[in-house]
């Protein structure tokens, strides 16, 4: 699965820029079809087949440059490379020299639909594998200058030959067999339709759905569904059977999955979300053309796209079973649909519409649902840690290591640290000399407070991103990490972004109260860190229930593996902190039950975490849970 994601990211790239080339198609295809071609239809439509023309080869460049170790130009080219490679050598012409056959006609018809994205997708990888193997290899001497970088394109080159001698068996096989499989369906009535729109829409990834519409569209069965409408001469009620079904879902039903996408999509991606949904549902209304928007979550999550596909097919058998019929010229949007409005084989068109409605509400409820029950991350709801960072040495984002560079040498260097873990929000370490700590060197490169309850332990409170200045920490002692130079920005603390910025006017913040018990003042709790609201003002609980849930609706901003503490986002914004308990981290999860994950979307009342109250006391833990508000140092914080 992870995988997949990682493959539905790397598409992101091209996809960006496939909304506005259909759009451009659309209108060029309108202006052709209402005022004859002229020198704006052939601009437009040469322009957006530039884009959508060559998705293949598109898609094989963002592939190998997204899922590289690195994100390098030089992984780019070697999925150029491959892309040459397969689809020279597996073209018509290529192919009718291997085998002798001088007519490229009477190549098997596979080969001519080889350069599909499935291939881009598969050269694509090989060439993220040859960067990722091949990219830092040394050679000897005497080949030196074909060492490192230089040799990942030849080694894409090398199997690419590989890939394409083996789908030269394999492809016209599978193609052969998919059209054998379109003709049996032929006779199964609305049933057979059906079955083919589900299956067009699973062979989208593979472009072998390409075999499967030869049958249904064109005249390899006889059915010639489009050509016979665009012509008028089909059979009324009959021609349209195979390509009525389509509309629904191109213009509604795919526009209602991007809402949904949309409105689950974590608060602070949503603009970012919405640029790519939106635009991609506005081209899949517009002009039909949908991979924009199917490839934008077919990968991110499989199972959405297998419901898709089952939907494609419900809706292909409803609209052959009703009194209606359509076809189109080239996609099933709101320009075809206007074109073929008054065309003579047209049956009820405007039962398409009802059925669109329809769709739009089955895709936007059963999306939403399936995403929030599944936890699916669709564009916008990646974790945290999914989201390309800043990388340096060793994917630590150079900021964090900048901060913990100058940790470390505030607090007497690497030497002088003898152990080093992190709980909710600090660092805790055991120093061989405390007097070394530097708390004014602390607080400059970010911390928010020092603690130093005694003997040699010494605790740095910094914030709900403290593990990864951690993770830098231990790369930079054990020397995996090479600290940056002083010239990289340290990564500041949350606490202290807060009191650089937030505005001084007293803010009230009302939260639903996140677990059953006595409210007391943050002051009563017995840690100074809380109690000095080092970490920012909020309220303590002396808990009586077991369950915690969220104070507000909004996201799961992180939540710890021990399960000790739990960070909410909420739609306003407000980032709060519940920690159950005090020094419960070192329980090692031991009495607590995570019951969301980082990322997840949910709603005021929202099940949190499972505590066992009884485990925490026999632990000798206090359990009195201070709720803080992490963003806001001068709000006070009310409970409902």
């Amino acid at each position: 699965m992870k995988f997949l994601q990682n493959l539905g990211k790397s598409l992101m790239l091209p996809i960006a820029v496939m909304p506005v080339a259909a759009i451009l198609m659309g209108i060029g295809n309108w202006i052709a079809n209402t005022a004859g071609e002229n020198v704006f239809s052939v601009f437009l439509l040469s322009a957006g087949e530039a884009v959508i023309g060559n998705l293949p080869l598109l898609f094989a460049i963002g592939i190998s440059f997204g899922m590289a170790k690195k994100s390098d130009g030089v992984a780019a080219l070697a999925g150029l490379v491959s892309w040459f490679v397969v689809t020279t050598l597996l073209a018509p012409e290529t192919v009718g020299k291997f085998l002798g056959i001088a007519d490229v006609a009477d190549v098997d018809p596979a080969f001519g639909a080889v350069e599909n994205v499935f291939v881009g997708i598969l050269c694509g990888l090989i060439g993220a594998f040859s960067y990722t193997r091949f990219a830092e290899t040394k050679l000897p001497d005497w080949l030196a200058f074909f060492s490192g970088k230089r040799s990942v394109a030849i080694v894409s080159a090398g199997l690419s030959l590989v890939l394409a001698a083996i789908l030269f068996f394999v492809w016209p096989v599978v193609y052969g067999a998919l059209v054998a499989f379109g003709e049996w369906i032929v006779g199964l009535g609305p049933f057979g339709a059906g079955l083919y729109g589900m299956f067009n829409r699973l062979l989208i990834p593979t472009g072998l759905h390409h075999a499967l519409n030869s049958v249904f569209w064109f005249d390899v069965a006889g059915i010639n569904d489009i050509p016979n409408f665009l012509n008028g001469t089909g059979e009324f009620g009959v021609t349209g059977m195979y390509t009525s079904g389509f509309f629904p879902i191109m213009m509604f039903g795919l526009p209602g999955a991007a809402l949904a996408m949309y409105v689950t999509a974590k608060p602070g991606r949503k603009k970012v979300a919405g640029g790519i949904l939106f635009s991609a549902a506005f081209a899949s209304f517009f002009t039909g053309i949908t991979e924009p928007l199917e490839f934008s979550f077919m990968f991110l999550a499989p199972a959405l796209y297998a419901l898709h596909a089952v939907f494609m097919g419900i809706s292909l058998a409803v609209a052959a079973i009703l009194p209606t019929r359509m076809g189109f010229g080239f996609s099933a949007g709101a320009i075809d649909l206007g074109l073929g409005w008054t065309n003579p084989l047209a049956q009820n068109p405007w039962i398409l519409l009802l059925l669109g409605v329809a769709w739009f509400v089955i895709y936007f409820l059963v999306f939403t649902f399936v995403i929030k029950r599944w936890q699916l991350k669709t564009i916008g709801r990646e974790d945290d840690e999914d989201v390309p960072a800043e990388s340096g040495d060793g994917g630590v984002d150079t900021k964090y290591a900048a901060t913990a560079a100058r940790f470390l040498t505030a607090l007497g260097g690497k030497e002088n640290i003898t152990s080093l873990d992190n709980c909710a929000t600090r660092l805790r370490m055991e120093v061989a000399d405390v007097a070394k700590v530097d708390d004014n060197a602390l607080k400059r490169a970010g911390a928010a407070g020092t603690m130093k309850p005694g003997g040699k332990s010494v605790q740095v409170v910094y914030g709900l991103n403290v593990q990864f200045v951690k993770d830098a920490m231990e790369g930079i002692m054990s020397g995996a990490i090479t600290p940056p130079g002083d010239d990289v920005p340290a990564a500041i603390s949350a606490t202290e972004t807060v009191r650089t910025v937030t505005d001084t006017q007293t803010r009230v913040v009302r939260l639903l109260q996140p677990i059953a018990g006595q409210v007391k003042p943050l002051s009563a709790v017995p840690d100074p860190t809380f109690a000095e609201e080092i970490m920012g003002p909020g309220l303590a609980i002396e808990p009586i229930g077991d369950t915690v849930i969220a104070p507000a609706p909004g996201r799961v901003g992180h939540v710890f593996d021990t399960g000790h503490a739990v960070a909410i986002v909420t739609d306003d914004g407000i980032e709060v902190l519940v920690h159950v308990g005090l020094d419960t981290v070192g329980m090692a999860g031991d009495g607590f039950t995570t019951l969301v994950q980082t990322g997840d979307i949910v709603d005021e009342g929202t099940p949190l975490l499972r505590i066992d109250l009884d485990k925490i006391r026999a632990a000798g833990h206090p359990t009195i849970t201070p709720v803080v508000v992490l963003n806001a140092a001068d709000a006070k914080v009310e409970f409902r």
